[in-house]
């Protein structure tokens, strides 16, 4: 079964003169220990395609299914449950919370939902990610490589089974960037996630098993690899 699954998804904003096909007809299916990205430029529906996926906005026709479940048949409220236990997501301004040093970012974790990682394991992320000594930092105190592996602990502490990532190494360099990519690659592979990558960085492919292509909201698979 996929984990991740879109059905004739069709999204379009406006109406008339003003109406925009943001997503056109797309069928898409996400598996378990795969590293997907979808690549395209800025305008091209990468954000639109992230954002249905992840249950933040439903599609105009078609059906997202999250583990068996159509979320589409959801109500707002639903859909935030299926978010918190099911998706992980990895924003491009990290979205971290100021006045918060890094171990406070995952209490507040604990505030919404239960299950998180046990404290052991939540130490082992720590120190695979490389974040072990900043525990006690807050946002301004961290690069923006650091902000980004804190955003990831983040994204897994929860557990989730879907990675979302929206242009994650967007304000990184070469080396940082390819960085964050082993530790998505290594993470997807190890813990079976399934991590859906969407970016305009083309430098990002070679660590994907698969990679998709947008163009004017049309989505199409451009190259897949054995895993």
């Amino acid at each position: 079964m996929s984990v991740l699954e879109m059905k004739q998804v069709h999204k379009v904003f406006g109406s008339g003169h003003t109406k925009v096909e943001a997503l056109k007809s797309t069928n898409f299916s996400a598996h378990k220990g795969e590293l997907i990205a979808v690549i395209g430029p800025s305008g091209s529906g990468k954000s639109t395609f992230l954002t249905i996926a992840g249950g933040l906005q439903p599609p105009t026709n078609g059906h997202v299914f999250i583990n068996g479940t159509d979320i589409t048949e959801l109500n707002e409220k639903q859909r935030s449950v299926i978010r918190l236990k099911e998706i992980g997501f990895v924003l491009q301004a990290s979205n971290l919370v100021p006045f918060l040093n890094v171990n406070q970012q995952m209490k507040l974790l604990d505030k919404v939902k239960k299950d998180n990682l046990p404290a052991e394991k939540l130490q082992e992320l720590y120190q695979t990610l490389g974040i072990h000594k900043l525990l006690n930092s807050f946002p301004s105190d961290l690069s923006g490589g650091e902000k980004q592996r804190v955003a990831i602990a983040k994204a897994l502490y929860t557990n989730p089974s879907i990675i979302l990532a929206d242009e994650p190494t967007a304000s990184l360099d070469s080396d940082r960037a390819f960085e964050v990519m082993e530790m998505l690659q290594e993470i997807t592979t190890n813990s079976n996630k399934t991590t859906i990558v969407v970016t305009h960085d083309t430098r990002l492919i070679d660590y994907c098993n698969k990679v998709y292509n947008i163009t004017d909201g049309r989505l199409s698979l451009q190259t897949e690899t054995a895993q």
